[in-house]
């Protein structure tokens, strides 16, 4: 009989035992397990791992580290049973249980007790087929869960905070694992539909420059704002491709150590020019072709750099101009802008006016963009809305901020001097909505003078983009 939490009260036990549990495989793909106890997780997971066994480990809290080693050296559930609480017996029953090992405080249900041989070298292989997540700061249960996982031979991979895109090392795991089926202890991992979605981008192993498949929090980006070829558009357009990474890399070096995350160089490429002449479809926006944009993509992927494309939509519908860069959005590196200063309502012309998008315009793009990251199994992407007149977002109250796979952010684009710019970025800063983050432009000719990133920097909230023109 094993009723000793220690082990050295265990070292002498004798009678091997042959394999007594047959493994099994959840019906669903996922299962998110709301267990509140490590009773509770224990149970569950014997009943989603194991079909049938003769032999259970019964275990407290205070001896689970010592009986989780048993459990997984032979492949049998283990169950939690707390002090002074009964065995699941309706799971034992399920299980046709014959016998248990009974350590520390754990009652035996009324069935034999079994002595097993010493533990001595490496458990089993570990099933391939199946994955456990539980979440650290969840505790005890995560810990009983984990040990519960092993018992099955089943991985654990551990996910602080429910969303497996945030770290790297986690995304790379399953990766590498690509599991059938994910079992997820904690209601924190749900809904279901969710993180259904963000597993599967995280079984694709692609990750987002600086590492993980989620925006924020985590980085901040500088980036060289123009049109390839076209100087006067911006200071993208000033160079070539390799000119433009190394340049894009020595702006973002400037900054690393004023910022308390890693800062990635970026390009934001004016795909959707907005032009005086209506142009053969009427809606006043030259169409860059995705596939002259496309070397400007590949290379600051090679370079470890996000692309983000920038529309200016003229009359052109947004959703129907972002279709036109599907190629390029299906990169994991590539986001989406939108400058509503060249929107133009019936009647108005470029350059005649500050131009204005309704919330409601803005929604739409977004929501489309969201749903084409999932279907595509990309990590979030970056969608940014250029504002320099609280009147360019109309109804701004009504945007909606929060989605799962982009990253919303409000860029104040103001020019000139210092002062007319500070203000402009509180009015920005006081309209958007809370939480919603921030970026900065910074103008080569048009600032007098530009700010250097110190001053740049020193904004409150600090922005997590900041451009340059």
């Amino acid at each position: 009989m094993v009723s000793s939490s220690t082990p050295a009260a265990v070292s002498a036990i004798p009678s091997p035992v042959t394999a007594p549990a047959r493994p099994s495989t959840p019906d669903d793909p996922l299962t998110i397990v709301d267990a509140r106890t490590p009773a509770e997780a224990t149970t569950r997971l014997s009943e989603l791992l194991f079909s049938a066994s003769e032999g259970v480990v019964l275990t407290d809290l205070a001896t689970l580290p010592f009986a989780a080693r048993w459990a997984a050296a032979y492949r049998l559930p283990l169950l939690v049973v707390p002090p002074d609480s009964d065995p699941p017996v309706e799971e034992l029953s399920r299980l046709g249980a014959r016998w248990a090992v009974a350590v520390g405080s754990a009652d035996a249900a009324g069935l034999p007790r079994r002595d097993l041989p010493p533990v001595s070298g490496q458990p089993p292989p570990y099933r391939t087929d199946v994955v456990v997540l539980v979440d650290p700061d969840a505790q005890p249960v995560a810990t009983a869960a984990a040990a519960a996982a092993a018992a099955a031979g089943v991985p654990v991979v551990t996910v602080t905070g429910g969303d497996p895109r945030t770290d790297p090392v986690v995304v790379g795991e399953l990766a590498r694992l690509r599991p059938t089926h994910v079992i997820a202890i904690g209601a924190e991992f749900g809904p279901e539909p969710v993180l259904a979605s963000r597993v599967a981008v995280a079984v694709t192993g692609r990750q987002l420059p600086g590492g993980g498949q989620v925006i924020f929090p985590g980085r901040r980006f500088v980036a060289l704002y123009g049109h390839p070829g076209t100087a006067a558009l911006g200071v993208l357009g000033a160079q070539d491709v390799p000119a433009s990474v190394r340049r894009a890399q020595e702006l973002a070096d400037r900054y690393q150590a004023l910022s308390d995350v890693p800062v990635i160089p970026a390009f934001e490429i004016i795909a959707a020019v907005a032009q005086r002449s209506p142009g053969a479809d009427g809606n006043y926006t030259a169409e860059s072709d995705p596939t002259e944009l496309q070397p400007w993509v590949e290379a600051a992927a090679e370079a470890g750099m996000y692309v983000v494309l920038d529309l200016q939509p003229a009359r052109a519908d947004l959703v129907t101009l972002a279709e036109r860069y599907e190629s390029l959005l299906a990169f994991p590196n590539v986001g989406l802008a939108v400058d509503p200063e060249w929107a133009l309502a019936p009647g108005q012309l470029p350059l005649q006016q500050i131009g204005s998008l309704d919330a409601a315009a803005l929604n739409r793009l977004a929501g489309w963009l969201d749903r084409f990251t999932a279907a595509h199994r990309l990590p979030q992407k970056l969608f940014v809305v250029h504002q320099f007149r609280l009147s360019m977002i109309a109804h701004e109250d009504a945007l909606r901020t929060h989605y799962d796979n982009i990253a919303l952010l409000i860029h104040m684009d103001g020019q000139g001097r210092p002062a007319d710019k500070e203000a402009t970025w509180r009015s920005v800063v006081a309209a958007a909505p809370d939480g919603v983050p921030l970026g900065w432009k910074n103008f080569y000719r048009e600032d007098h003078p530009m700010l250097d990133p110190q001053q740049t920097m020193a904004h409150r909230p600090a922005p997590l983009m900041i451009s340059y023109q």
